[in-house]
């Protein structure tokens, strides 16, 4: 008799096994960040990484992708006098920022795709009209062309002058996440796919005027905890 509760017992603590292992993986699969991918000039699929570059900050300092290095950052393009998703994605921004406030290893890059108007010195007014205090979060500009080369080569990102849109320039409001060896990453959707970038430009509050429109600032905050 005691055979077969030995057996029984056995049995249960088998399936419970089976079931934990399960849950583990499942749970781990969940929290695994994609990796997102270029195609190489042999045409094999590669890591996309973050490209060689140099602008000017805020400070009138020369920053590059080196001073990243070993850090988590989160990248977006815009302009200091775009009227419409540029201040959502900053105030944006800023609630990352203070998640992240006394975290050395995180960082934030902010690219302008109005170089001419946005000077150092508008940049650093920029900061403080937004109370962006974190010394790792850069405010860039530079050469125009290198800007937009960076934008749709380096992180297929959408930025053109257009004389007839609200502050005269168009540009995507995602926010990209880059890792601590300089590669792009980003969560999977319900069907298991990279979902590539995080919505920017609607409110963590989630108040919108296009109902279909999804508040990811949250799921990037979790994200950058995973990589961190």
């Amino acid at each position: 008799m005691k055979n077969y509760s030995y057996i029984g017992i056995s049995f249960i603590i088998l399936i419970f096994g089976i079931w934990a292992i399960n849950e583990f993986m499942s749970r781990s699969a969940k929290n695994e960040l994609a990796y997102l991918t270029v195609e190489n000039e042999n045409g094999e699929l590669v890591k996309r990484k973050v490209p060689d570059f140099s602008f000017t900050n805020h400070e009138g300092k020369t920053i590059t992708q080196k001073d990243f290095k070993g850090k988590v950052y989160v990248v977006e393009f815009f302009f200091a006098t775009c009227p419409t998703i540029c201040p959502i994605m900053n105030e944006n921004l800023v609630e990352v920022q203070n998640e992240f406030y006394g975290n050395m290893n995180f960082g934030i890059a902010s690219f302008t795709i109005n170089p001419e108007h946005d000077t150092p010195e508008v940049l650093k007014e920029y900061r403080e009209k937004y109370g962006i205090k974190h010394p790792h979060w850069h405010m860039l500009t530079g050469d125009r062309d290198k800007i937009y080369n960076l934008a749709r080569n380096g992180f297929n990102a959408y930025a053109a002058e257009e004389p007839n849109a609200p502050g005269g320039f168009e540009h995507s409001g995602f926010f990209a996440l880059v890792d601590k060896d300089g590669h792009l990453r980003s969560r999977y959707d319900e069907q298991g796919n990279p979902i590539l970038y995080y919505q920017g430009s609607v409110p963590m509050n989630g108040n919108t005027t296009n109902p279909g429109d999804e508040e990811q600032v949250s799921l990037l905050i979790e994200d950058i905890k995973k990589l961190l």
